[in-house]
């Protein structure tokens, strides 16, 4: 999010000095008009390049170690404030944390992840530098905008295509998908899941273990087109008997004042939030998650407590070490109103619990 989108900072809090934090808002919307869908739609894939241009500030200040952001940022670098410099770190590296336990918890086959939303995110590329020997299949799914734009970046920066490992991927015909043994580019809309004839998801195994994420994605659509989409991914693309896992980043609290400026902010940008206000709290993100069939563990934590208890005294010292950050009360209160939630199934074979042993000592939130 931007200084004119969630929230309004200068506005509810009373001093503020441009940039911003914002979420991968791509993937569709709940139910409308068809015009107004496309509005809608629009203005969602418009978001993209503000998450490339959030992810470089991070950067350049060192708070996150990704040398490929810059290469998706078709925007000119702009400083973020430091509370929100803080907030997009936090927030990757919480999700980045619940990842790592997934990939070294030991399996008898290799792994899978799932993107929805996608856009320009840099994980597939940081996670092939950080685990290069890891059996890890990768699967990205976005609107074909988004992708086709990430496939043109991929080919003009060779050191990309090494991460892919795909010495012919310059000889390629220019497209909006790209398939390979161990990274995949699907575009599509995410509603297009719960059609009747669902489309073919190339390379995307029903038997590994599988973990899907959604960092600011599916809380733009409506809540019972999100339940259709994870159904079909969890039964028809992914066997039930599969261990599986959802991780989601997403807003909390609508219901404060932050919570309506939020909203009200974004509204003006023809975006709207069905799931911030159906799922309002920790324990309306661990209900939902249930809902979707994770039934041996729902978790949920907001940033405030990521923060505060996931990373080290040490870590928060030199973090703390790059930006003179004044507003100390201000950084708690937009990380209050941001959480991560994490539910899983177990399999149902011997030694398929590899969420259940990934997860047991990260630390949730009580309450909520």
């Amino acid at each position: 999010m931007d200084n004119n989108q969630i929230p309004n900072l200068k506005t509810l809090l009373g001093r503020g000095r441009g940039g911003g934090l914002r979420g991968r808002a791509r993937g569709g919307y709940g139910s409308s008009t068809q015009g107004d869908e496309a509005v809608r739609d629009n203005a969602v894939r418009g978001t993209d390049q503000d998450a490339a241009g959030s992810r470089v500030s991070c950067v350049e200040f060192g708070y996150l170690d990704d040398p490929y952001a810059k290469f998706f940022a078709t925007q000119s670098s702009t400083r973020r404030l430091p509370l929100l410099n803080r907030g997009t770190y936090v927030r990757t590296s919480a999700i980045d944390q619940l990842v790592d336990h997934f990939l070294t918890t030991p399996t008898s086959t290799q792994k899978q992840i799932i993107s929805l939303g996608a856009g320009t995110d840099t994980r597939y590329f940081r996670l092939r530098d950080k685990y290069p020997n890891e059996p890890l299949v990768y699967h990205e799914i976005d609107f074909a905008t988004n992708t086709t734009a990430k496939l043109q970046s991929i080919r003009r920066h060779p050191s990309l295509q090494d991460r892919i490992g795909d010495s012919h991927f310059a000889l390629k015909p220019t497209a909006d998908s790209y398939h390979s043994a161990s990274y995949n580019i699907h575009a599509l809309d995410l509603r297009s899941l719960t059609t009747s004839s669902p489309p073919p998801l190339e390379n995307l195994s029903p038997t590994l273990p599988t973990l899907i994420l959604s960092e600011m994605c599916l809380i733009y659509l409506h809540p019972t087109t999100v339940s259709g989409i994870l159904n079909r991914l969890l039964t028809h693309y992914v066997s039930p008997r599969t261990p599986a896992s959802l991780v989601l980043y997403e807003p909390i609290f609508p219901h404060d004042a932050f919570g309506r400026t939020m909203i009200s902010n974004l509204s003006t940008r023809n975006i709207h939030l069905p799931t911030l206000t159906a799922y309002p709290g920790l324990v309306d993100q661990r209900a939902r998650l249930r809902q979707y069939g994770f039934g041996d563990g729902c978790r949920a934590a907001d940033t405030k407590f990521i923060w505060r208890v996931w990373v080290s005294e040490e870590e928060k010292e030199r973090v703390a070490g790059l930006e003179m950050l004044d507003e100390l009360e201000e950084l708690e209160l937009l990380l209050r109103h941001y959480c991560v939630a994490w539910g899983w199934r177990d399999g149902e074979g011997e030694g398929e619990d590899v969420f259940s042993r990934a997860w047991s000592e990260v630390r949730e939130q009580d309450g909520g």
